[in-house]
């Protein structure tokens, strides 16, 4: 049994999604349920966690609509509304809200590379903390240190970085193991092994992503570590099976228990019991 911690839904359709520019056009159309069963068929994933991939709460409204395989749904809130913790409640009093197990909020695509590290959005933290909610964390380098800044500042709260942190794999990231020192060493932060195929770029089959995958279980540890497909993301690199199966094969070494924690047991814990078990 496989969970996948880490992929969307959307539709172009309704709503604009800024980041679809021409480099994504494969990827610029519908991609539902029917698509992701399709997709996943065969791979041992049995459920999955669906996440935002726009600042959008019609988005988060229709993905906490969606049926299985989906089984969590990390959304979007404007985390510096002075109504936050209203509109966090709002989001959960929708159909399909009990659902909802985080918040994401695409940081790197902020002018302000401090944005994370902001009093308001800080309160904003605080607020999904007490909610019981997860924070996803997509950042790269440029922003490490405001996610560190607020990672610090809301120690009750529980983070999950997306993509290892976006390491520059196409072009050679001396710095990036440093960066995991420095959120390996903050004991609420979890950090998923995604979409590093295509952080690799185009060329990633000579890239050594391997090294990568491998990299957030040596800093994390396989119950801080889990996987996720980024699909269809990841299709502008390779298929869904294949991302499965080269992740696998990259963490072959490990043992059954600490295979179970990256594959399935830390996103159990992390999102659907920790979602279960708050009021």
């Amino acid at each position: 049994m496989i969970i996948d911690a880490h992929h969307h839904l959307w539709n172009p359709a309704d709503r604009p999604y800024p980041w679809m520019d021409d480099s994504v056009a494969p990827i610029r159309r519908r991609f539902d349920v029917d698509d992701l069963r399709a997709a996943t068929q065969g791979t041992g994933v049995t459920r999955t966690i669906v996440v935002q991939a726009v600042h959008d709460p019609g988005e988060t409204a229709w993905l906490l609509e969606q049926p299985g395989p989906v089984a969590g749904v990390v959304g979007w809130v404007d985390l510096t509304a002075p109504d936050v913790t209203d509109r966090i409640a709002a989001v959960r009093a929708l159909p399909g809200g009990e659902r909802l197990v985080g918040i994401r909020h695409q940081a790197q695509d902020e002018p302000d590379a401090d944005w994370l590290a902001r009093p308001d959005v800080v309160r904003g933290v605080h607020a999904l903390a007490a909610a019981g909610l997860v924070f996803d964390v997509l950042v790269r380098a440029r922003e490490h240190a405001a996610a560190l800044t607020l990672i610090d500042a809301v120690p009750e709260a529980s983070f999950v970085l997306d993509h290892a942190g976006k390491p520059s794999i196409e072009t050679g990231d001396p710095a990036w193991r440093g960066r995991m020192t420095d959120l390996a060493a903050r004991p609420n932060v979890t950090c998923k092994v995604s979409g590093l195929f295509t952080e690799a770029g185009p060329h990633w089959r000579d890239r050594p992503v391997d090294r990568y995958v491998r990299g957030v279980v040596e800093h994390f540890g396989p119950e801080r570590s889990m996987f996720g497909s980024d699909w269809p993301v990841s299709t502008l690199a390779t298929g869904y099976a294949d991302v499965v199966q080269r992740t696998t094969a990259a963490l072959a070494d490990l043992s059954t228990t600490e295979h179970e924690a990256v594959f399935s047991g830390t996103a159990e814990r992390v999102y659907l019991v920790r979602g279960r078990t708050q009021t």
